[in-house]
């Protein structure tokens, strides 16, 4: 073999590893497209879009309905519980009033057995008037208060005025001067104005 045609041979040698390469990968690119190709995310058609779309909202609908009917529940549940223990609280108050007259009620019982068997009418009249104090201290260890009404300037928040009578003196006008009937507080509360005469 001639020297020109040994450099012909390893020319061709050398050239065609490197031509198998990148045909190879080029092979390789081409699949991988062609693969991608096969499986496109097409997009959604508009009514496509709009049954997804009232889909979600039916969905996001019945959950918020879902959640008002358990809170509907809920606040129903509280309300009706709050005015049960409210209901048992009075009665409760009411109960703990009564059993503390009790001991007076007993007092005023025996008062008339004995007013009925020709006691004392002066035994009689300090026997109630002992009863009214109990009764009074009972009332007062629950929370009542009178309403101080003796000298006292003319106040709405506490008194009613059924009579303006004319005042003794200058410094008397605007002032109670009569009391007709007492007032009571429960508390803070006023249960029960003062009716009074005051001085004009």
């Amino acid at each position: 073999m001639s020297t020109q045609e040994e450099k012909n041979v390893n020319e061709e040698l050398n050239v065609a590893p490197e031509e198998t390469v990148e045909n190879t990968e080029a092979t390789a690119e081409t699949a991988a497209e062609e693969a991608q190709g096969t499986d496109p995310q097409e997009p959604l058609t508009e009514e496509e879009q709009l049954r997804l779309q009232l889909a979600e909202a039916e969905e996001k609908m019945a959950e918020l309905q879902d959640r008002y009917l358990r809170q509907a529940a809920e606040f129903d549940n509280y309300r009706k519980r709050t005015i049960k223990e409210k209901a048992e609280l009075i009665k409760s108050a009411a109960e703990k009033l009564m059993v503390a007259e009790l001991p007076v009620v007993d007092d005023m019982d025996r008062a008339l057995e004995n007013m009925e068997k020709g006691a004392d009418a002066e035994a009689c009249i300090e026997g109630f008037k002992l009863i009214v104090h109990k009764l009074k201290n009972i009332l007062a260890q629950q929370g009542l208060e009178k309403i101080e009404t003796e000298g006292q300037d003319f106040d709405t928040d506490y008194h009613e005025a059924i009579a303006l009578i004319p005042a003794p003196s200058e410094e008397l006008k605007g002032k109670i001067l009569d009391c007709v009937q007492q007032g009571y507080k429960l508390g803070d509360k006023v249960i029960r104005h003062a009716k009074v005469a005051v001085g004009q």
